[in-house]
Parts: C-alpha cells; structure tokens; sequence
C-alpha cells in the first residue's frame, strides 16, 4: 500500500532492519546480562565464602568430666606432674612448684587422675592427696634427696 511500511502509517517509526534503532536496544540487553552475570559471581563468592570458612571450627562434643583435687604438702619445692583436662591423656608438670600447693581440675570420665611429686637434690619430706568429687582417695609420702610419691584413683567411664 503504497509502498510505506505499515508502522509508517500510523506515525510509528519503522524498523526495517537498518540498523536505526536497534543498535540502543542491544546496548541494553547487553548492560542487563552484564549486571546479572556480577551479581550472579557475587552471590556464588559469598556462598562460597561461606562454606569455606574455616575460621570458626565446630565444637567437638563435649566428654563429661569429674572435679578432681591435687594437694602436696611439705616445705620447700618440688616438680608435680598431674593429670588436668587434656584428652590425650598428657600430664601438666610444674617445676619448681612452691608447698603447700593445691589444685582442682576437671578430669575426662575414664581416665585415671594421677598426681606425681619429685623432691630435689635437698631431699625433705612432701605428701600428695587426692580427691575426685570431694572424697580422699589415696595419700603418698616422699621423702629425701630425690624422693618420689605418686597418688592416684579410678575414675569410671560410666561416671559412678
């Protein structure tokens, strides 16, 4: 009709493939892919973030424990070694420790509370008491140069 394009007609502007027009509307859709790709790797860095971060670790479950109570008596000093809340079973030694000298720790259920005394080259006389959830347990002596006493109890697994 006429030969002009129908959109032409009604005031319209026509797009007939030359290009005019379209070059705005490609511009477009490419920013919108453009904003959509970033915020798509942002919010995969954050969720990888957040499956990744290992600052923070998970509590290990907590092993039920006893009150444990390690006294040494005597004058002077002597090296202790006892049995404190460490899982793997390792003593905690304090050299030099000034008597009396007492201390209560809490003890993993199956473990055996143990408390080791050592005099030194001076000799003397040193006792060590032990205690689990208030009770005396067992007392042991050292006495002379290099004198050794050891004091040590059950503490069932079953916590009874």
């Amino acid at each position: 009709m006429n030969g002009v394009p129908s959109d032409a007609r009604n005031g319209a502007p026509s797009d007939t493939g030359s290009g005019v027009g379209s070059k705005d509307s490609s511009g477009a859709g490419r920013a919108v892919v453009l904003v959509a790709a970033v915020l798509l790797l942002a919010c995969a860095g954050l969720v990888g973030y957040g499956l990744l971060d290992t600052e923070e670790e998970p509590e290990k479950p907590s092993t039920p424990t006893a009150a444990v109570t390690y006294e040494v008596t005597g004058d002077g000093t002597a090296e202790i070694s006892f049995l404190g809340r460490n899982e793997d079973g390792t003593a905690t030694v304090v050299r030099d420790a000034e008597l009396p000298w007492k201390r209560t720790v809490r003890v993993p259920l199956g473990m055996a509370p143990t408390v080791a005394i050592v005099l030194g080259e001076k000799g003397g006389q040193a006792s060590c008491t032990l205690a689990i959830r208030g009770k005396h347990v067992q007392r042991a002596t050292a006495m002379g140069a290099f004198g050794r006493a050891t004091c040590a109890g059950a503490l069932p697994a079953d916590g009874n």
